[in-house]
């Protein structure tokens, strides 16, 4: 396989949604995401470096909504606190019982019903 010598990284994810401006401001609130500039004069939301997981899965994963083709994965630094802080703005969250090699995990949906996952990397992944 050959590797491009290319510094590349995810520049940014488009989401459809039936009501763009409401889940931008979930996002916002809910996970700190700054909604996308509207002048050019305006920088766009920074993330921190760190692992990415970038993995096409089998076309009827278990873990997606039905008719759902995608979903984000939010590396966070302490997993209970985003926790507690989701569920104080009303939002359920499951937190996996179960720990990973690679960390802890916790699964919500936005409101349109994407899925959407919270890592707290652990092992060699960890931050």
């Amino acid at each position: 396989m050959s590797h491009l010598s290319l510094t590349h990284r995810v520049g940014g994810v488009f989401v459809l949604a039936r009501d763009p401006a409401a889940l931008s401001a979930w996002y916002a609130r809910c996970l700190g995401v700054d909604s996308p500039p509207l002048t050019y004069e305006r920088r766009s939301w920074r993330q921190e470096a760190g692992p990415t997981v970038f993995a096409p899965m089998n076309a009827h994963p278990e873990h997606l909504p039905a008719g759902r083709s995608w979903a984000l994965n939010f590396r966070v630094s302490n997993l209970d606190a985003m926790v507690a802080q989701l569920r104080s703005l009303g939002v359920d969250v499951r937190v996996h019982e179960e720990g990973y090699p690679n960390g802890r995990f916790a699964d919500l949906h936005d409101p349109e019903g994407n899925s959407v996952q919270l890592w707290e990397p652990g092992g060699i992944d960890e931050v």
